[in-house]
């Protein structure tokens, strides 16, 4: 094949500097700000000279040892959430540590916040958790992803589809944040990507938002593409540099699969229309990227309220007792799986086989 063009359209239009200040000021509205508004203007020269003159990752440190290129200077927040990564791989890899499960309340909603109440979805996830930890030598990891409307700056923030450009664009980890010259910081995926690698079962848990996932919990998803043939080197491409990648892949490249080998459960629930559809595309994706379905007890999808109004949701909970009986079920099984996978008791019956067309 020949050398692949970037293709490109049109020349990036920076914000004005008017633009910018209105946007840097709108996080200040509250009138207690008013006082401090001249040390805020100073913060904000300093800001917009960031921003045009993009400094990005203003700390960076030597790639080192490792690389393709110790000398390059690579950003000191992705070289330390590499060594997190690395070390939750160790512990995940350790015959003697526990079986950790990681249980994704993977809904939204909080009662810390507009909603005013708890959700159906962190109830089920509770129940998981608690079916978990009866089994000795399992511990539980609550992830939850409420939190990001509850908790001040808290984000994920959205994926650049740099695999689209190129595989080895996309780094393992995500390298496309913090950019602290376009003010994307306070990225939650540097606590959540070290959770995932130090699981060795991951169970999640959602509802039906308009026949899709919750937005914030396909926010992570999207970010974890990365762990489905990330690259682990970003001095190969020098850092995002999109014709060194194009050239890297058709050279040949092995899309490894970072979490791989690790098992999971899902469980979708809705009350008019989805959550079977939802639960396909979440069991899809995990097996996708190298995870192992924990039976078929391990994928569920079902119904709470059918039809029934939203105000009493919460009570056609509590008189289902058979969902938290599935959950719980599935939640087992999940740890079946963990408990065989680990003591070598598993065996893959594609094992040695390969897709004819990887990817």
């Amino acid at each position: 094949m020949d050398k692949p063009a970037v293709r490109r359209q049109s020349e990036y239009v920076p914000l004005t500097k008017e633009q910018f200040r209105e946007r840097f000021h709108a996080r200040f509205y509250d009138p207690a700000f008013d006082a401090v508004r001249g040390e805020l203007e100073k913060v904000f020269e300093v800001a917009w000279d960031g921003y045009t003159v993009y400094r990005r990752s203003p700390r960076q440190r030597a790639a080192g040892p490792g690389f393709a290129d110790p000398a390059m200077g690579l950003p000191a927040e992705w070289l330390d959430l590499k060594a997190k990564i690395e070390a939750a791989e160790r512990r995940q890899k350790d015959p003697k540590a526990p079986s950790r499960i990681l249980i994704v309340n993977g809904s939204t909603r909080s009662e810390h916040t507009c909603p005013g109440e708890i959700s159906k979805t962190r109830r089920l996830a509770q129940a998981a958790q608690q079916a978990v930890e009866t089994r000795a030598g399992f511990e539980v990891d609550f992830l939850d992803i409420s939190t990001l409307a509850d908790e001040p700056w808290k984000v994920i923030h959205p994926c650049k589809a740099c695999v689209s450009t190129a595989q080895p664009l996309c780094h393992w980890p995500c390298s496309c944040y913090p950019n602290h010259a376009l003010g994307q910081t306070n990225d939650w995926m540097e606590d959540v990507y070290p959770r995932w690698v130090a699981a060795h079962g991951v169970m999640i848990l959602c509802p039906v938002h308009w026949y899709q996932a919750p937005a914030s919990l396909k926010l992570m998803i999207d970010r974890l593409v990365c762990a489905d043939g990330g690259n682990p080197d970003p001095t190969t491409t020098r850092g995002k540099d999109p014709a060194l990648a194009k050239a890297l892949e058709l050279k040949g490249w092995d899309y490894p699969k970072h979490l791989a080998g690790r098992a999971f459960a899902v469980v979708a629930h809705g009350d008019a229309a989805g959550p079977e559809n939802l639960r396909r595309m979440l069991a899809d994706w995990l097996t996708d990227i190298g995870m192992i379905q924990a039976g078929p007890l391990a994928a569920l999808d079902t119904w709470i309220g059918w039809y029934r109004p939203y105000a009493t949701s919460h009570e056609d909970l509590d008189a289902d007792e058979a969902v938290f009986a599935d959950v719980r079920s599935a939640a087992l099984s999940l740890a079946g799986m963990v408990t065989q996978i680990r003591s070598g008791g598993y065996r893959d019956p594609g094992a040695g086989l390969h897709h004819a067309r990887e990817k």
